[in-house]
């Protein structure tokens, strides 16, 4: 009997495992009408907010954004919007595009001139353009069904106070000494006079009633146009044409240049929202949509498309096979991005058809060292997989992979690899779903005047060297290649999945983990988002000094010795954590029963609700 005892007693322990392993922090989110996730409690609330006077998705998605911006959720009103919608009447996905540009004045040359390696990483000359009011006022214009007073409404009421969460307080109080450096900021941000400490502390109430006035402006614009006679949609624009040519726009202008910064009447009045063709690959007949070469986004797709001819499944989740994989197919597609990536309005064209080009992704698969880390990971050429010859081969041979030691780690490093962003998810019944990762004007962000405007720091992620990427070079009226990168999929044609994460350059590796631990590993939403995941940190950093950190890899605190021992032997330097899977939100559709799952990590304060 023994003989026959031990194999089920062996058999148990097995089934065991993946029971104990569909433990999640967090519950699944289940709705039926409707799913609003985002950065904060109080930011999902003002999502539901909108969907209980009747709202759609696109509604919801601008009133949380709003929301997180007044909260300084690492971004603010001056910052960028980044999103995917998929419109139902449509049927399809499409992208918006309300990143802002270089001013007027800032070139390769006056960063040069000025002995820099790159532009700064604060103050008043880091700021591109405030691009997400315009984003949300289009979005809310072009797709939403409430007004704009309607939607402001929660960012207003936070503006004139609301309790301070600790995550922002803190960030205020390690950012004292260098916001007191801008006087508009510091009046905001250092409201305690008295006390040596003068940060806010949690739970107090934090007031921005110059913000708080600038909203009351736009929704007097809109009010303003309904009372003549204007459309709702025309109503919107007129809150936008204030923003960007109006009173609000002066006092932005002024405030910025009184402190050193370049941004002019000329260049808001200029700056758009764009409406664009997002990009796509089919992975094993999932369509996976994301933002083209301004942000990182197809990196995904790149990876998809070389993981797609391995058997993923059959190495196991995250063994040191499986690590190992998916550690350099990311290196390679990030030096792609390092390399290729830039604005799609200005010249010269990036390479995205051959980027995106199934057979080089065969090809760059092809060259994967499956024996050891490869540390000098160069961009590919992908120019002939489009019928092309590359104009900057002479670049491209020169292309360094020089690093830091992988062990190199400090606290800056850190804080800019994952600089910045918050996420949002919304979805409703009719079929409207909103993916969108907003950003900067981070703490500390220097106050334009009298507005409340925080600048974004964006400007930082340019380079000046042509060498490092000639598609990447400032020039007033461009955008920067940022980081943020909303993702969505199809499947028959209906949505499948919506996901956005927040931090830096590790954003589409761990969106990227998080796609293939449900299509691959039958994760349901919230096992996903808060599933182990690793991160590299040997592609060039979009921050800072651009730092690279060679054969540098983050895992699970819970990752085995045996793995650990195999990757030290394969050349890597490992660091771990408890916390790997990044603070990702994402709904998953569930077509079988016609209802909406909805997770949100539990990294952070991300947060959701659903009905």
């Amino acid at each position: 009997m023994l003989a026959y005892r031990i194999p089920l007693l062996v058999l148990c322990c097995i089934i065991a495992v993946p029971v104990q392993a569909q433990r999640t922090a967090k519950p699944v989110l289940h709705g039926r009408h409707w799913v609003a996730i985002t950065g904060k409690p109080l930011g999902a609330t003002a999502g539901a907010m909108m969907f209980a006077r009747g709202g759609n998705a696109v509604d919801a998605a601008c009133a949380m954004l709003g929301a997180t911006s007044t909260m300084w959720d690492v971004l603010s009103w001056g910052g960028e919007t980044q999103a995917l919608i998929y419109d139902p009447n449509q049927k399809k996905v499409l992208g918006i595009n309300a990143l802002g540009v270089a001013p007027t004045g800032g070139t390769t040359e006056f960063f040069k001139d000025q002995e820099l390696n790159y532009p700064p990483e604060y103050g008043p000359l880091a700021a591109v353009t405030p691009g997400t009011p315009g984003g949300l006022m289009v979005m809310l214009a072009e797709y939403g069904t409430l007004s704009l007073k309607d939607v402001l409404e929660p960012s207003i009421q936070m503006a004139e106070g609301y309790p301070i969460e600790r995550s922002a307080a803190r960030s205020i109080e390690s950012h004292a000494e260098r916001i007191a450096e801008w006087p508009y900021s510091e009046s905001v941000f250092l409201p305690n006079r008295e006390d040596e400490n003068r940060a806010p502390r949690e739970g107090q109430i934090f007031v921005q009633s110059d913000l708080a006035e600038t909203l009351r402006k736009l929704v007097q614009a809109e009010s303003t146009a309904l009372e003549a006679g204007k459309s709702r949609k025309e109503a919107i624009y007129a809150a936008y044409d204030r923003f960007y040519r109006g009173d609000i726009a002066e006092e932005l202008v002024r405030g910025t240049q009184e402190q050193g910064g370049l941004i002019t009447m000329e260049d808001l009045d200029r700056w758009q929202v764009y409406i664009e063709e997002p990009v796509v690959t089919d992975y094993k007949g999932i369509q996976v949509y994301k933002l083209t070469s301004w942000v990182q986004g197809p990196v995904m797709l790149q990876a998809l498309n070389m993981l797609e001819n391995v058997d993923l499944q059959g190495m196991g989740y995250n063994s040191t096979r499986y690590i190992h994989l998916l550690y350099q197919v990311m290196n390679m597609v990030f030096a792609d991005r390092d390399f290729y990536y830039g604005d799609p309005y200005f010249p010269p064209a990036e390479p995205m058809e051959g980027l995106l080009s199934k057979d080089y992704a065969k090809a760059r698969l092809e060259t994967i060292n499956w024996e050891a880390n490869d540390p000098k990971a160069k961009p590919g050429d992908p120019y002939p997989f489009q019928g092309e010859e590359n104009p900057y081969l002479h670049y491209l041979e020169e292309w360094s992979a020089d690093t830091e030691d992988g062990y190199g780690s400090n606290v800056s490093y850190e804080s800019d690899f994952y600089a910045g962003t918050t996420s949002i998810q919304a979805a409703d019944a009719e079929g409207w779903v909103v993916s969108i990762t907003p950003s900067g004007g981070w703490i500390p962000a220097v106050i334009a005047g009298e507005s409340g405007i925080g600048l974004s720091q964006r400007m930082q992620s340019f380079v000046l060297d042509p060498a490092e990427n000639p598609y990447n070079l400032p020039e007033p009226g461009k955008r920067p290649r940022a980081t943020l990168t909303p993702g969505m999929a199809l499947k028959d044609g209906l949505p499948y999945l919506s996901f956005a994460v927040q931090g830096g350059d590790s954003q589409d590796q761990n969106l990227l983990q998080f796609f293939l631990n449900i299509v691959e590993f039958d994760m349901n939403v919230q096992e996903a988002v808060e599933a182990a995941n690793i991160n590299s940190f040997q592609m060039r950093g979009s921050f800072g000094e651009h730092e690279i950190r060679s054969g540098r890899l983050l895992l699970h605190n819970g990752v085995p010795d045996w793995v650990r021992r195999e990757l030290r032997d394969m050349n890597y330097a490992l660091t771990f954590s408890s916390r790997t899977s990044g603070p990702i939100t994402a709904i998953e559709f569930d077509r079988k029963h016609g209802t909406m799952w909805g997770g949100a990590s539990d990294h952070g304060d991300d947060y959701g609700i659903a009905w």
